[in-house]
């Protein structure tokens, strides 16, 4: 496998208009540019910006959240958003008249709106985008914060500052829910339906159960709890900017875990004492979590910033088609096929079927694979790219693929295929799926040997005399997935007489 291939599979992404709609109707995002226009007429903010106790009272009026007991604290998360992403601007007051600092109680300064508003409004989808971004980065900091209510209740209760009692580290917590977010991502992009959603506990097991652990201990049963607790609340603070749509764990369950201790189960259900398979019902009260399509869009932005290949489809549109041929085989085939669709839609029918065909040729480790690319990118091209599909009829690399497409549209004049042809074909199809990791893809391979062998009785004794570089692998794969013992052993001879062939 070359070593420029993607490390992720590719995402499909929204158009960057829907995408910048999405954020503007994020909630806390919404609410942030809400009050960063009712700022017109400036706002007294304290030191950080902050909003002082007087105007939170009316800004939350302002977000009709004034019957909401969590409202101030709606409003004062939107108002530091709107702070941290310039959608308000503040202007520092002077220090009094007599060179003292002003007193606890006064504003430090006023806000108004900044520049960054106008953006909003005026602004292109990918302005819009880039204020969002900023502001998502700023929750995630917040998300990853501890959680400092203990520290609180000291100081309420009149005790000492603790500080070492906060078991923290922001590396950490920033590394654990980076992976978090990729595991997610990772998910999305592997999924058939992006919009499902992910089990809490599954998520939280995938971060810390090992691999090689088959029965996972009660400590790390008790981590995996930890941590779905902690993603909960993560989780909570995350939906309101859109990054993800979130089902909390419900709050019953909370307190049974509180009263307790049960743990759950590493393959993402919880564990239970009831007999019979869980319900979807008995699922979600674990806390159901997916990436939102804006949510895909900034996971994948922070993973291109850190230097990861994170592909989505449309990126290879303006690429030749030796690009193309070379990522496909790693694509999922509903990926694959839209790919494909952008890069034809760019080309001519005729234009395209050349360079295809051309970038498919080669006797290279990787030219199988490449072909068999080619000839499913074809299969969505017109017959008017026909004369130069009948341009390579002689050619032993791509006759085969082209009669294989002039046949499928049912043109006339398709010469008949040499039997050397046939087989040299069958080999590099064969050989085009070998390295497939997908259990589906090997059964189809075994079905596909099993019929090759029934039909042609002699098919050993000929196919080792095949002129193709991969003729003794594919033979040796065949003596391994052949169901036949008979069959098999005869292709482990013909592997032996193709190696030596090889060899001499």
């Amino acid at each position: 496998m070359s070593a420029d291939r993607p490390t992720l599979p590719p995402v499909r992404l929204h158009s960057e208009a829907e995408l910048a709609r999405d954020a503007l109707s994020a909630p806390l995002m919404a609410r942030a540019a809400q009050l960063a226009r009712w700022a017109e007429r400036g706002v007294p903010v304290g030191v950080g910006g902050e909003i002082l106790q007087e105007p939170l009272a009316a800004a939350t009026e302002h977000l009709g959240l004034a019957g909401d007991e969590d409202g101030p604290a709606y409003t004062a998360e939107a108002w530091q958003l709107a702070v941290d992403t310039g959608l308000v601007e503040i202007e520092e007051a002077p220090d009094g008249e007599d060179g003292t600092d002003l007193p606890d109680n006064a504003a430090a300064g006023t806000a108004t709106p900044g520049e960054e508003l106008t953006l909003l409004t005026s602004g292109s989808p990918q302005d819009v985008l880039d204020i969002w971004l900023g502001g998502m980065e700023t929750v995630l900091a917040d998300a990853a914060a501890p959680d400092l209510s203990d520290l609180a209740d000291q100081l309420t209760q009149g005790g000492e500052l603790d500080l070492d009692s906060i078991d923290w580290n922001p590396e950490e917590e920033a590394e654990l829910l980076d992976g978090i977010l990729g595991n997610l991502y990772l998910l999305t992009a592997l999924n058939e339906d992006p919009g499902q959603a992910v089990p809490l506990p599954a998520l939280a097991a995938s971060m810390i159960v090992p691999e090689d652990m088959d029965e996972p201990t009660d400590d790390v049963l008790e981590e995996v709890s930890e941590a779905m607790m902690r993603l909960d609340d993560q989780f909570r603070v995350l939906e309101p900017i859109g990054l993800v749509a979130y089902q909390p764990v419900d709050e019953a369950l909370i307190e049974e875990l509180d009263e307790d201790g049960e743990a759950v189960r590493p393959d993402g259900a919880p564990a239970t004492s009831g007999d019979g398979p869980l319900t979807d019902e008995d699922v979600s009260r674990y806390g159901l979590v997916r990436l939102t399509p804006l949510g895909v869009y900034a996971v994948r932005a922070r993973m291109l910033d850190a230097g990861v290949d994170a592909p989505a489809v449309g990126d290879l549109t303006d690429k030749g088609a030796d690009v193309l041929l070379a990522a496909l085989p790693d694509y999922p085939e509903p990926l694959a096929q839209a790919e494909s669709e952008r890069w034809l839609a760019a080309r001519t029918p005729l234009d395209a079927a050349r360079d295809l065909l051309a970038a498919a040729r080669g006797d290279d480790e990787d030219a199988p694979r490449r072909r068999l690319a080619t000839q499913q990118t074809l299969s969505l091209v017109s017959p008017d790219a026909e004369e130069a599909l009948r341009a390579v009829l002689d050619d032993r690399q791509l006759g085969g693929l082209a009669r294989v497409w002039l046949a499928e549209r049912a043109l006339p004049g398709i010469p008949e295929p040499s039997q050397e042809m046939i087989f040299w074909l069958t080999v590099d199809t064969i050989a085009a799926q070998l390295d497939s990791a997908d259990e589906e893809a090997a059964d189809e391979l075994r079905e596909l040997i099993l019929g090759l062998t029934e039909q042609h009785s002699g098919f050993f004794e000929t196919a080792w005399r095949v002129d193709h570089p991969a003729t003794a692998d594919v033979l040796e794969a065949m003596g391994r997935l052949h169901p036949d013992k008979k069959a098999a052993k005869e292709a482990r001879k013909a592997a032996f007489k193709a190696r030596s062939r090889q060899s001499d």
